[in-house]
């Protein structure tokens, strides 16, 4: 699944005539980036959610092949894990990719999506979060939000700073999803859920990793592309 749904408010100006997942960076708009990671990987089918200017995206993924795309507009936007909670039906009975729009990410040797299925372990996990050192993340300007354990437990941010910040990228199980509430909600209440049964775990990234959250931090990510090209950008 890719979350599109966002309004994409901190990156205003540029979203006033265009949803964010449409913003092109490096020549390629996030969204079909998004995709495209997910198509190099063997991903056959994905959900998108829309919400802000439904049918720009909805338009623009009409002529795509790979993935075969189910749209999941949402007339109230249900933030994060009620977005992904709505597309369930549709994502099947076990463990799925979920990528937010609005990141764009280098692949090392391996592929970083690749990496994260590798390391997927269904008796122990009901979420497995791609992370980047905060300070090794272009565009990023918070705390971190997660330490990580030996053995890839993870621990949520214990006083000022930690870290590693969650990058956007992950493998989920529907049931991370039992039990949880109608409607608008934050993923961050299931990976709390997650967290006290020891079931959160995290995969730290090995390459470069771009929050591209406002423009100032497009053009930061432009620059730094530009500056570097033999980079292996993810759906590039």
């Amino acid at each position: 699944m890719v979350l599109a749904a966002g309004l994409g408010l901190r990156m205003r100006p540029i979203t006033e005539t265009m949803p964010k997942p449409l913003v092109p960076l490096a020549g390629r708009t996030l969204l079909d980036r998004a995709l495209d990671a997910l198509a190099d990987v063997g991903v056959t089918d994905a959900v998108v959610n829309t919400h802000y200017l439904p049918q720009m995206i909805e338009a623009h993924l009409a002529g795509r092949a790979a993935p075969r795309i189910v749209i999941s507009r949402e007339d109230d936007l249900l933030e994060t894990g009620g977005g992904v909670a709505r597309a369930l039906p549709a994502l099947g009975g076990e463990a799925f990719f979920v990528v937010n729009a609005d990141i764009a990410w280098e692949d090392g040797p391996t592929p970083a999506l690749s990496r994260l299925a590798a390391s997927w372990d269904d008796g122990a996990m009901d979420a497995l979060l791609l992370l980047q050192p905060v300070d090794a993340a272009p565009g990023y300007d918070g705390a971190g939000d997660f330490a990580r354990d030996g053995d890839g437990r993870l621990r949520r941010r214990d006083g000022a700073a930690a870290p590693y910040v969650f990058t956007g990228v992950q493998i989920l199980h529907p049931r991370l999803f039992a039990g949880a509430p109608a409607g608008a909600f934050s993923l961050n209440l299931l990976f709390d859920a997650a967290l006290a049964a020891g079931r959160l775990f995290g995969l730290a990234h090995d390459a470069a990793w771009y929050h591209v959250g406002t423009p100032a931090a497009l053009a930061e990510a432009e620059r730094l592309i530009a500056a570097r090209p033999a980079a292996r950008i993810a759906g590039g």
